[in-house]
């Protein structure tokens, strides 16, 4: 038995090709998305240790008591400095104080992402003479002082700026003109992944990052024969209250943590759609055995009669399963180290992460041969259980026995409950407020519906397709003829078209859920807002109060307001409260009061409260309440009205003037402003130039704040897209294997209508036209359930706090999914169709 499976895989090596490449692509999605992760992330920790090289012990602020919200200032002064550096183990102290530091390129953007564009100061070592500095010059001398910038190698580099060069920065805000008197390495692993750092001298630094004097960490190094935990423990002694010493070890070990956290989302995702494609190669696989064994009939007849036992025939199909699943595996695996290798090479391209060899971990190989061999052992298990049962007399017969009634009723009994209890979870789901606890019950919903539905889709095949009977007709013989191949084994059909149906659920109910927040977000910025420009800064920092100022100079414009974050203590909770211009809010925001409004809002002792905080609070117009600033000092508050919040105005609105005395650090987070003339480009420009041409800093009117948000959502679609194209494409294998072996199975009657006249065009029309309905039923199924989803998951949204969001349907991404679900069919049948053509009728004919 064991040479007679084996004598199989090779007789019909060309019918199992595509069931191996169906496996092969879903393999290599596996590995390479764990090759590609573990590269990653070995050289972000590599890096990280890198980074960590120098400091054996690190003291910076300690946080972990603050309450949650609050920010505890602990300075580390010059004093503590010296300490540090008079500790007996210690080889040097560095000081150090970082922030945000915008750079501007030779074309006036800004440099980086604008969350890793760094600023940080230059500290020279004890001598005063960089012998142990931290970053040492690779070309020109470090910054001396104010006006004067080093920057690294790497953007250096990437942008031509070279030591003599004036360059434009921001740190919160005001543009800065910097003069390049050095370029230093680094190993700075932000840096490495294409983020940029900008030195400063030391004052200047501590006067734009922290206060005059003052460092935000201070790193040692050890005398040699000194370890890091002795080195910590001498350093406990001279630390200043609410600051910490770690260890540089613990600070790598944690980074490299964080990394591998933060690489985890990435490789579960990528591995989701990996299983979506190996879901999907399943059906072909199953599709392709369930085919095999039934051209196979009499052969396995026979081997019944002389002998074989049902285990034996099973096992033979299985042996067989094993062989192609093992060979896709290994062949996956390296095509997935390949694929690996690209991605690295793009992304390095990129300047999204530090050099490294790429990682091939052995539980790698592992996964992908298992995953390759259990995906094709669980697909061949059904058709090797159907081969057990075909009994000795089927050998003498032409074919085996049709699936009886009593399967057929049984099946579509599984289908249904499986459907009903899919669709009752889902429907329950969107039910339930929280959307955490929605997550599971919704997922299992819609796994038990999609099951149910591929059950019952050789029940569902027969209603939809002669749906498309009147268009078929037009099509003479050849239409007639695709409609009954289609419909004649409801079963290869189903598991045909359910292939390209999970593909198209997921594309279109993505698509769904990105047009109903797309529209949600319009809705709620054009609603929300009366100002034409919103102003921040591009990392959604704090901005300089100065910016409002200058904006308030213009012509142009009308009104403005800078909205502040000042956190207060109100009863037993912290609260964060939001500072504006009482006077002229109402003329920049458009919020729905409920009860009382703006009216008092400037004197600074009213506030406006949205409902759901006033429900918390139980509060009500008139209502008064004891804040406790961020100072220690206690001001009286009065409810003065009470509007609906959202996504984009929410919380305790209060007057500038009640809570700018008691900040520490006066700063916005945003400015609003209206302009005489409106939003437009000319006003655009003119703001822009108002405000220096300053990178660092977002103008944005209503249509750029959507524009924002659709770029985002259509970048996330389109690399969702991409990555279910790999299902769509094992979904075009799976139509051309069950076409490729349909024209093998009725090679007979293929032969006779060529005898009675049907032309060779006429031929490729009829399996021409059985792909594209077997391919549009699997779209109009997928269509369907994505819209169902996509439904489902909106509703959870709006529930969560996004208000405006409503179900749109896109109609034209639709018929565009539907397209190219046509589209799949007539590529897919290229070459089956080609094939029957050529067939010799008599030959034909004669074949059993």
């Amino acid at each position: 038995m064991l040479r007679t499976a084996l004598r199989n895989v090779f007789a019909h090596k060309a019918r199992l090709l595509m069931t191996m490449l169906a496996v092969l692509l879903g393999v290599a999605f596996v590995s390479g998305t764990l090759v590609f992760t573990s590269t990653i992330s070995d050289a972000f920790q590599k890096s990280s240790e890198k980074g960590y090289a120098n400091v054996d012990v690190s003291i910076s602020q300690d946080g972990s008591d603050a309450p949650q919200g609050r920010e505890t200032v602990s300075p580390l002064s010059q004093r503590t400095l010296d300490k540090a550096a008079n500790l007996p183990g210690a080889a040097s102290a560095t000081g150090v104080v970082s922030g945000f530091a915008a750079l501007s390129d030779k074309d006036g953007k800004l440099v980086g992402d604008g969350f890793s564009t760094q600023g940080a100061n230059y500290y020279a070592g004890r001598d005063g003479k960089g012998t142990d500095a931290r970053y040492p010059m690779k070309e020109g001398q470090a910054p001396r002082a104010e006006g004067q910038i080093a920057l690294d190698a790497k953007t250096a580099e990437r942008t031509g700026y070279q030591v003599g060069d004036t360059v434009r920065t921001s740190v919160n805000g005001p543009v800065r003109e910097e003069k390049v008197t050095g370029i230093f390495t680094t190993d700075d692993g932000n840096v490495a992944a294409g983020g940029t750092l900008v030195l400063y001298d030391n004052a200047t630094a501590q006067k734009l990052f922290a206060e005059p004097g003052e460092y935000t960490e201070i790193a040692l190094k050890a005398d040699p024969g000194v370890s890091q935990t002795a080195l910590k423990e001498q350093a406990e002694k001279v630390l200043p209250a609410d600051t910490k010493a770690v260890t540089g070890q613990k600070l790598a070990d944690d980074e490299s943590r964080a990394i591998e956290n933060s690489m985890s989302g990435m490789k579960t995702s990528l591995l989701a759609f990996a299983g979506i494609a190996l879901f999907v190669g399943i059906f072909i696989i199953a599709n392709t055995f369930t085919m095999l064994v039934a051209q196979r009939t009499k052969e396995l007849a026979l081997l019944r009669a002389v002998g074989a036992s049902r285990r034996q025939v099973t096992r033979s199909v299985l042996i067989e399963a094993l062989v192609v699943g093992a060979v896709a595996g290994l062949a996956g695996m390296a095509a997935g180290v390949g694929i690996a290798a690209g991605l690295r090479a793009l992304v390095g391209t990129m300047g999204g992460m530090p050099d490294g060899p790429l990682v091939i971990e052995p539980n790698t190989i592992v996964v992908s041969l298992i995953v390759g061999v259990l995906v094709t052992l669980l697909a061949a298990w059904l058709p090797a259980r159907r081969a057990a049962k075909i009994p000795p007399v089927a050998a003498m017969g032409a074919l085996h026995a049709p699936a009886t009634t009593r399967s057929l009723i049984l099946r579509n009994t599984i289908g249904a409950l499986f459907s009903a209890a899919g669709a009752a979870l889902v429907l329950m789901a969107t039910t339930v407020g929280d959307m955490e606890d929605a997550k599971a019950p919704m997922g299992l919903g819609a796994a038990l519906l999609v099951i149910g539905v591929f059950i019952l889709t050789p029940l569902l095949s027969r209603p939809l397709i002669a749906a498309a009977a009147p268009v078929l007709r037009l099509f003479n013989v050849s239409g007639k003829l695709a409609r009954q191949n289609a419909v004649r084994n409801p079963r290869r059909t189903a598991a045909t078209a359910s292939a390209l149906m999970v593909g198209l659920t997921l594309i279109t109910g993505l698509t769904v859920i990105a047009s109903g927040v797309q529209q949600a977000v319009n809705k709620m910025a054009s609603d929300s807002l009366k100002a034409d420009y919103t102003i921040s800064m591009a990392n959604f920092t704090q901005l300089s109060p100065e910016v409002e100022k200058k904006l308030a100079q213009s012509d142009q414009v009308t009104a403005t307001s800078p909205l502040r974050n000042a956190y207060a203590d109100i009863g037993d909770d912290t609260e964060y409260l939001t500072g504006v211009d009482g006077s002229s809010i109402g003329k920049l925001t458009n919020v729905d009061f409920t009860a009382g409004g703006w009216a008092g809002l400037s004197s600074g002792t009213k506030v406006v409260v949205d409902n759901a905080t006033a429900k918390e609070k139980g509060w009500k117009v008139g209502s008064d309440f004891t804040a406790t600033y961020e100072d220690g000092k206690k001001g009286t508050l009065t409810v003065g009205g009470l509007y609906e919040g959202n996504q984009m105005i929410k919380g305790i609105l209060v007057d500038n003037k009640a809570v700018t005395p008691h900040m520490s650090e006066i700063a916005d987070m945003q400015v609003l402003a209206k302009t005489k003339d409106g939003a437009s480009d000319e006003v655009k420009e003119t703001l822009t130039k108002q405000l220096g041409d300053n990178p660092a800093i977002l103008v944005e009117d209503k249509k750029d704040i959507s524009e924002g948000i659709a770029q985002m959502i259509n970048i996330l679609l389109n690399m969702l897209y991409g990555l279910l194209a790999m299902a769509v494409i094992v979904a075009v294998l799976g139509v051309i294997n069950t076409l490729a072996m349909s024209v093998f199975e009725r090679g007979q009657e293929i032969g006779m209508l060529r005898a009675i006249g049907l032309d060779r065009r006429g031929i490729k029309r009829m399996v021409r036209l059985e792909s594209l309905v077997i391919s549009l039923f699997g779209g109009v199924l997928g269509i369907g359930l994505g819209i169902f989803f996509g439904w489902a998951a909106g509703e959870l949204i709006a529930g969560s706090g996004l208000d405006t969001y409503t179900l749109v349907l896109p109609w034209d991404r639709l018929g565009l999914f539907l397209a190219l679900a046509a589209v799949v069919g007539v590529l897919a049948a290229l070459w089956p169709a080609r094939r029957a053509a050529k067939l010799n009728m008599l030959a034909a004919i004669k074949t059993e």
